[in-house]
């Protein structure tokens, strides 16, 4: 063998990398993504968000709103704008809601008054070692988020 003929030439290289990048647009999509911490509190921020604008909607409009929580189907959806909040499957959704609201079933919902009160609720998002609850007083309607 001479040394003409030592390494690689540049369309093999070519070859290899294109080899390379079809393999990782194959597989990358099936790599499970796992929800970061900036994630999670990201989340937890949406959630607060939505339960404050059904409130004031609740105030402004002079009517009852209602935020539906569902946590086996793991959705938040506004009772104003219809909006829906999807949470992933690697976080970890509880929520304690009242059994009725008002002498009325409350049915997996965070209710909102016309006077801005409410009958109250928590939903907590966990991974691993972080967790956020969303609290609704139930006096005041007022929405916070707790680290725990």
């Amino acid at each position: 063998m001479n040394e003409a003929q030592r390494g690689f030439t540049l369309l093999e290289m070519v070859c290899v990398i294109a080899l390379i990048a079809m393999m990782a647009a194959v597989l990358l999509p099936l790599v499970p993504r796992q929800t970061s911490r900036a994630r999670l509190q990201a989340y937890a921020m949406e959630a607060a968000t939505l339960l404050k604008d059904d409130r004031n909607a609740a105030i402004a409009r002079n009517t009852d709103v209602a935020t539906l929580v569902d946590a086996p189907s793991r959705a938040i959806r506004s009772g104003a704008s219809g909006m829906i909040l999807r949470i992933p499957a690697d976080v970890r959704f509880d929520a304690l809601l009242p059994q009725s609201c008002h002498r009325r079933p409350a049915l997996s919902s965070i209710n909102f008054f016309a006077d801005g009160m409410s009958c109250g609720g928590a939903i907590t998002l966990a991974r691993l070692d972080t967790a956020y609850e969303i609290r609704v007083n139930w006096l005041t309607g007022r929405v916070e988020i707790v680290s725990r």
